[in-house]
């Protein structure tokens, strides 16, 4: 722990480490940011000591040389539905425990002081060590926001075997059928969706949603997935939510980048809208898809880099998959439609989703994706075509377009004939 002098006083309150610095050294985790709970001090305090008070909601006050965060103890009150109805209470009369019992997760409310000691007023150490997820208590079900970390954390440490406890997500269940998940503003529900999405196992972020209801109403597109059915000979899994939560695990183990694995996430998204005199085939599901996509990055307001890509896989994965049955010209369209001649960064990614479509099949996660060579090799021949010839002379802007558009076609004709037989 840091020294906890600064200016020109010397440091008199009691001050503990808290929450997740705490719970990872425990797991031997990497520890990231260190918060402190000051216990005994006031504000007035605080400043005199050069802290820099943050935010005005809360006693929160980072540190002059640090710039660690210091809250000073608190406790909080419901006074109205949602997450941002509390009255907070701090004064220098409040306790560690009582501090710790505001917290969501017992193994989040644990402490540390100066000398290394543990303090463990909820249980937090016997839940760390039996691999539990348990609220602190009932006080958990005043904020919604903590439905969706539960998620996150399973994500988080799925790979270590911890699970909710069964009265944690029994309260889940009673807070989403209270409504309580409704009054989630946007923003807090994309922050929360997009760090479960760089967690190791993400697909656990999901399915724990989706075991206490809260999937169908923060996220329902992605429920409308469920019993949805497919081909067999293409999905031996069939339930179109299954496959998803294959092709987001295929995606997770072949990129880290949570882009990559939102648009294997939505991909399919159009296959839940498809009538049910169609299923199980889902024709024109790709257009569907990018509908919903757009409907569900506008209402989250999802950065644009992660709309862009989740449209281009849900409207092209397809055309990728069968990519030997098109014609030249057909993938020329396909490659402008990415805009990957001008943008080559975009192609990467988006080969890495479709590979995780393909892969994301019960027994197929080994098999091979030679369309993504394929493509790969296109797309250098295209933007390495000497263009010069087709743009020399003075001729219209649409006859040069159309020469600078058969000198590519003819670079993808002789890709295909060496390569087309090896798929």
């Amino acid at each position: 722990m840091p020294p906890h002098t600064a200016g020109n006083y010397h440091w008199s309150m009691e001050v503990y480490l808290v929450g997740g610095a705490v719970r990872d050294r425990l797991l031997e985790r990497k520890v990231g940011e260190r918060d402190y709970v000051v216990i005994g001090a006031t504000p007035e305090e605080m400043l005199a000591q050069g802290f820099l008070q943050v935010g005005s909601d809360f006693p929160v006050f980072l540190h002059p040389r640090t710039h660690e965060e210091y809250a000073l103890a608190r406790t909080e009150r419901k006074t109205a539905p949602g997450y941002r109805g509390f009255a907070v209470q701090s004064d220098a009369t409040v306790t560690l425990e009582k501090d710790l019992r505001r917290r969501d997760l017992t193994v989040n409310a644990l402490a540390q002081d100066a000398d290394g000691n543990i303090i463990d007023p909820y249980g937090g150490l016997r839940d760390l060590e039996r691999r539990v997820l348990r609220h602190v208590s009932d006080a958990f079900g005043e904020d919604p926001v903590r439905v969706l970390r539960v998620a996150r954390f399973a994500a988080r440490y799925a790979d270590l075997g911890f699970r909710v406890a069964e009265e944690t997500e029994a309260l889940m269940r009673r807070m989403v059928r209270a409504g309580e998940v409704d009054a989630l503003v946007p923003e807090r529900v994309w922050k929360e969706l997009e760090r479960a999405l760089g967690e190791p196992e993400p697909v656990h972020f999901f399915t724990t949603l989706d075991d206490c209801g809260a999937l169908e109403r923060l996220f329902p597109e992605l429920a409308n997935l469920r019993g949805v059915p497919q081909p067999v000979n293409w999905h031996p899994e069939v339930d179109t939510w299954r496959h998803t939560l294959l092709t987001l695990e295929r995606a997770t183990a072949l990129s880290q980048a949570p882009e990559v694995r939102f648009a294997a996430l939505t991909h399919d998204l159009g296959k839940g809208a498809t009538p049910r005199e169609h299923w199980p085939r889902h024709r024109g599901h790709e257009e569907r898809g990018v509908t919903l996509i757009e409907g569900l990055c506008e209402r989250l307001r999802a950065p644009r880099r992660f709309r862009d890509l989740a449209r281009l896989v849900a409207r092209h994965h397809e055309q990728i998959h069968r990519i030997q049955e098109l014609r030249p010209a057909t993938l020329l369209d396909l490659l402008e439609g990415l805009d990957a001649l001008r943008r080559p960064q975009r192609l990467q990614p988006f080969l890495l989703a479709c590979q995780a479509d393909a892969q994301g099949r019960q027994g197929f996660t080994e098999r091979p994706y030679p369309q993504a060579d394929l493509l790969r090799k296109i797309h250098s021949a295209v933007r390495a075509t000497d263009l010069s010839a087709a743009t020399a002379d003075g001729s219209a802007p649409e006859r040069i377009q159309q020469r600078v558009r058969q000198v590519r076609i003819a670079a993808i004709r002789s890709v295909l004939s060496v390569s087309r037989g090896q798929i």
